[in-house]
């Protein structure tokens, strides 16, 4: 864990019982539900160690976790039933640390044929795009639902 990294304080309020994005623990990371909700279904895959780069992955858990990844995009799928998935693996901010995110793009989204950063972030992370508290509840329900199927 690293003091400074964003990822590793949310996967310490997960260990915590205190992270109300939390869906499901994997054998490498966690799966929570975006903290803004402007793409319906948008959920994140943490890994579980403090690691900057895919590559430094050891090579069974590198395997594991874009195994992992794939299938939690597969319950993003068949929960939300978007017209595409995006997947992202970036870690230019946040400490560096692994997380892939998965954004359901639907034929309705503001720009569906390019990307999301194309959205200005003060609208996509605006106050009115994070989940109230019954939202949220419902959204992890149903990703849950399918994990557990798939898990």
């Amino acid at each position: 864990m690293d003091d400074e990294c964003l990822i590793c304080d949310r996967i310490s309020m997960i260990k915590k019982r205190a992270n109300p994005y939390f869906v499901k623990e994997l054998e490498t990371g966690y799966v929570v539900i975006g903290d803004f909700q402007f793409y319906r279904g948008y959920t994140l895959l943490l890994y579980k160690e403090h690691v900057s780069e895919l590559h430094e992955l050891p090579n069974d858990f590198r395997q594991k976790f874009l195994e992992e990844m794939s299938l939690v995009g597969k319950a993003v799928h068949n929960t939300f039933h978007p017209e595409k998935l995006n997947y992202e693996l970036l870690g230019n901010l946040d400490r560096h640390h692994c997380h892939w995110h998965i954004f359901p793009r639907y034929n309705k989204d503001p720009e569906p044929t390019r990307p999301i950063w194309v959205i200005d972030q003060n609208i996509r992370c605006g106050k009115n795009t994070r989940p109230k508290k019954e939202e949220l509840k419902k959204l992890k329900i149903e990703l849950k639902k399918e994990l557990d199927i798939l898990f």
